[in-house]
C-alpha cells in the first residue's frame, strides 16, 4: 500500500522520540532525587527574607515530588539546627543590608555550631540606585571572613542578589524621551556591580548560588538585560514573577532547582585536624 513505509518510519521515529524524551526526564527525576538527598542530610542554615521564602517554597514542592523527606525548620540561631535539617531565619530587615549581615552574624553565634553549610541572601530592596555596591561588597566580605574564621568546617555560600523587572512599554519609552530613567534600570545596575564584585572574588574558588542570573534567563534561554547610557544591566524574566519582584510558582521552582543543586555540590563537612 503505497506510503505505509513512510508511515511506519514516522511511526518509529516518534517513537523513538517518545522513549528519550521519557528517559531524559527519568534521568533528571533521578538526579534531582539524588541531590535532594545528599541536601536532606546536611546540616544546613539560611539567613533571608521573603524573596528566601519564594526558595523554600520550592524547595519544599521539589522534595515532596521526588518522595524525598527533607526537613526544613525556622530557627533563631545556628547552634539550634538540628541535624540532618535545613535551618532558616529571617534576618532584619528588609532596605538595610548592613544591619541584615549584623543579624546574620549574631544568629551564627560565637562559637563554631557545627554546621555544614551556611548562607545570607540579601533582598533586592536592599540594593537600590544610591547604593555604594563596593562598600556593601566589602562589608559582606568582612562578615564571610569573620563568620569562616569563628565556623572552621563550615562551608559558606555566596548567594548574588535578586533581581526585578525593569518598567517596559509605554511607560518607558516616555521616559527615555524626556531623559528618566524608567523603574527597574538603576536598581538592577546596582545590584550587577555588587552581583559582579561577589563573582570575581569568589567564582571558582568558592560556592555561589547564581540566584540573579537564574532570574534573568528566561525559560526559552534567553537572556533578559535593559540598557540606560550604553549600560546593560541583567533584569528579572517577566516569566518568573507576578510583582515585579518576588518568584511565582514556575520562579520558586526553578531557583529552588538551582539552589538543591548548588548545596549538593559541597564536598561532606570536614573537622579541622582530621584527615582530608
Amino acid at each position: 500500500m503505497p506510503g505505509t513505509g513512510f508511515m511506519t518510519s514516522a511511526l518509529l521515529a516518534l517513537a523513538v522520540a517518545s522513549s528519550s524524551a521519557t528517559a531524559s526526564t527519568a534521568d533528571t527525576d533521578a538526579k534531582l532525587r539524588a541531590e535532594l538527598e545528599r541536601v536532606a542530610q546536611q546540616r544546613i542554615y539560611f539567613g533571608h527574607q521573603s524573596v528566601g521564602n519564594n526558595l523554600l517554597d520550592g524547595v519544599r514542592q521539589l522534595a515532596a515530588k521526588a518522595g524525598v523527606p527533607l526537613r526544613l525548620a525556622e530557627s533563631p540561631s545556628a547552634s539550634g539546627v538540628p541535624p540532618a535539617t535545613l535551618g532558616h531565619t529571617p534576618v532584619a530587615r528588609n532596605g538595610d543590608p548592613f544591619l541584615k549581615l549584623q543579624s546574620f552574624e549574631q544568629a551564627m553565634g560565637q562559637q563554631p555550631a557545627g554546621l555544614d553549610i551556611a548562607l545570607v541572601k540579601f533582598c533586592y530592596v536592599d540594593i537600590s540606585d544610591g547604593t555604594d555596591a563596593k562598600a556593601l561588597f566589602t562589608r559582606y566580605r568582612a562578615a564571610m571572613d569573620g563568620l569562616k574564621a569563628t565556623h572552621p568546617g563550615t562551608t559558606f555560600v555566596h548567594v548574588t542578589t535578586p533581581l526585578t523587572i525593569a518598567q517596559s512599554g509605554l511607560k518607558a519609552a516616555l521616559k527615555n524621551l524626556i531623559g528618566r530613567v524608567p523603574y527597574g534600570v538603576m536598581e538592577n545596575q546596582r545590584r550587577e556591580e555588587y552581583n559582579a564584585l561577589l563573582r570575581q572574588a569568589y567564582q571558582g574558588r568558592e560556592p555561589i548560588f547564581d540566584l540573579a542570573r537564574v532570574e534573568s534567563i528566561a525559560p526559552d534561554g534567553t537572556a533578559v538585560a535593559v540598557e540606560w547610557k550604553g549600560v546593560a544591566s541583567p533584569a528579572m524574566a517577566p516569566a518568573y514573577t507576578d510583582d515585579g519582584g518576588h518568584l511565582n510558582a514556575a520562579g520558586k521552582l526553578r531557583a529552588a532547582r538551582e539552589l538543591i543543586s548548588v548545596l549538593a555540590s559541597i564536598p561532606a563537612r570536614q573537622t579541622p585536624g582530621a584527615a582530608r
